[in-house]
């Protein structure tokens, strides 16, 4: 089994649709997967995610199932002591995570006092939850960090979402804390996050990533990849602190 976690292309928040150019990654993402066999798309339910959807829904003549579970992991807001209102809890400074580092942790992260306290938890199982009741679909039943291959396929699908989610959904087909990708990764606009079942042994399956983040449609349609996601590269560069 293959998964594509697709992020939405560039992003206007204000209005919860793409900007002109996420509109031509979108085109260009699509001309990809023209090529690629997809057996079904899962999309979020927000609009820049929608709109990325669409046209790989018009060259594959298919339509998407629309996943409330896949919405940003926005709503999964924290306290912290140097901001007065709550913030998402996937965007932390450095120097915090530093004094914290049981955060990259997957037994000890949900205990950390300022998730503790937060939805997090809840809302990440719930997460991984509904995920997993997706692959059994497809054939593949948690058991334990690994998946029982009920019904091994070659089948190919698609989530069409957002990157704090699709790190949610990473960090739980990689058992490893959501922090090690929030804080350490980053996959930019219109990309394209590929895994592959290993059934090394008969009935048993793992989830390996063989490519993160990959943007090279836009490279190929002479379209720069996007900023947005990234932090300024030396501070005093201009960009976004």
């Amino acid at each position: 089994m293959r998964i594509l976690i697709i992020r939405h292309a560039e992003p206007n928040y204000a209005i919860d649709g793409l900007t002109e150019k996420g509109q031509r990654e979108a085109e260009l993402l699509a001309e990809e997967m023209r090529g690629e066999d997809i057996d079904k798309i899962y999309v979020s339910p927000l609009g820049r995610a929608r709109l990325t959807a669409k046209p790989i829904e018009a060259v594959k003549n298919m339509s998407a199932e629309v996943c409330e579970w896949l919405r940003e992991f926005d709503y999964a807001t924290v306290k912290l002591p140097y901001l007065n209102e709550p913030a998402c809890c996937w965007d932390l400074l450095p120097e915090f995570v530093g004094i914290h580092p049981e955060l990259y942790l997957p037994d000890r992260w949900t205990k950390v006092d300022f998730i503790a306290e937060s939805k997090v938890p809840d809302s990440y199982r719930a997460a991984c939850t509904e995920f997993d009741e997706l692959l059994k679909k497809h054939g593949y039943v948690r058991d334990g960090i690994n998946y029982r291959a009920e019904n091994p396929n070659h089948e190919t699908i698609a989530l069409v979402c957002h990157y704090g989610v699709s790190s949610v959904l990473l960090s739980h087909l990689l058992n490893c804390s959501p922090y090690s990708i929030w804080q350490n990764c980053v996959t930019l606009p219109s990309s394209v996050t590929t895994l592959y079942t290993e059934e090394r042994r008969c009935g048993t399956a793992s989830f390996r990533m063989c490519g993160m983040g990959d943007v090279s449609h836009l490279y190929k349609g002479g379209e720069a990849a996007s900023f947005a996601a990234r932090f300024c590269e030396c501070f005093t560069d201009g960009t976004r602190h």
